[in-house]
């Protein structure tokens, strides 16, 4: 692991926010499994700090950029995969929203970053965008080709995407995962026309939900590195050259046997008496949207 600097500011002056809860083996050999999107490692994380001159919070210290890569290039998720109705739910929604900012998506293209299994590739396509995503997990990509999806395997610095531009950017769920998520939002800048539109999802460490949950606030993860607040994501989106149009919470849809799965992950006795609940009263595979308002989507547009 390597010390870093404020990703938002370039400062090197922090407090400690929450101390490391990993144990030295896992800081030296960090293990695959905690960087699935369905990871239910909750509470296990880096040292998290704040940055005493913007405010923004990340992981301090990280694991270097080119062990991420190799970590998420071999990332495997069946789970994921288990889950896909709730992210087609999901992704609708959320495809809606952007909608309403865009306008319809015939006749326009779109690019997903970090993609995963081509979940949002595949909504995108059916409401007529031509859409493609870009996924560094081996696996997640041949999973996205056995259902016909094109989805590179690669990251926003892939050949293929390089005399590319495009109407819209999304990242879901993706950016508290990057080790230099500004340099990422920069490339994504390139990668639009003007006037093109990008979509951010993430956390909100400035939410009521994080500030009562204190260190408890499930999202504390090995696999987030940054926790943004609805203003420094969006300062981090005009430092790189957006105008931001929008922002506020988004939630997500879930099937109530996936919810018991990140409760066990949580309060594990909270989580087998809710599964055997939902079992007894047969609902186990329902969808339920959810919004505890620390998820939020900021929209933001190529001015230049």
């Amino acid at each position: 692991m390597k010390d870093v600097l404020c990703n938002l500011c370039g400062q090197d002056d922090y407090i400690v926010r929450y101390p490391a809860t990993l144990d030295p083996r896992e800081v030296n050999t960090p293990d695959a499994r905690a960087f699935r999107c369905t990871s239910p490692d909750y509470g296990r994380h880096a040292r998290i700090v704040q940055c005493k001159k913007c405010g923004f919070v990340y992981a301090n210290p990280v694991w270097d950029e080119t062990e991420l890569i190799a970590l998420y290039t071999g990332v495997e998720d069946d789970t994921y995969v288990t889950e896909r109705i709730g992210r087609q739910l999901t992704f609708r929604r959320h495809l809606e929203a952007l909608e309403k900012i865009t306008g319809p998506g015939r006749g326009k293209t779109l690019l997903d970053v970090g993609a995963y299994i081509g979940v949002f590739v595949e909504v995108a396509c059916a409401a007529g965008w031509d859409a493609v995503g870009v996924e560094p997990s081996e696996w997640a990509v041949a999973e996205a080709r056995r259902r016909s999806l094109p989805v590179i395997l690669g990251t926003l610095d892939a050949p293929a995407l390089q005399e590319r531009q495009f109407d819209a950017i999304t990242i879901w769920d993706v950016i508290e995962h990057l080790p230099d998520p500004r340099a990422e939002l920069e490339k994504a800048f390139a990668r639009l026309k003007p006037g093109g539109i990008i979509a951010v999802h993430t956390m909100d460490i400035d939410s009521w939900m994080a500030r009562l949950m204190g260190h408890r606030w499930p999202w504390f993860m090995t696999m987030h590195i940054q926790y943004f607040s609805q203003r420094t994501l969006a300062r981090m989106l005009e430092m790189s050259g957006f105008e931001v149009v929008w922002t506020g919470p988004q939630g997500r849809t879930i099937r109530l046997t996936y919810l018991s799965s990140r409760l066990g992950g949580i309060f594990p006795p909270l989580g087998r008496a809710f599964d055997w609940l939902i079992h007894r009263l047969g609902i186990a595979e329902r969808a339920i949207s959810i919004n505890l308002g620390d998820l939020f989507t900021i929209y933001a547009k190529k001015v230049a």
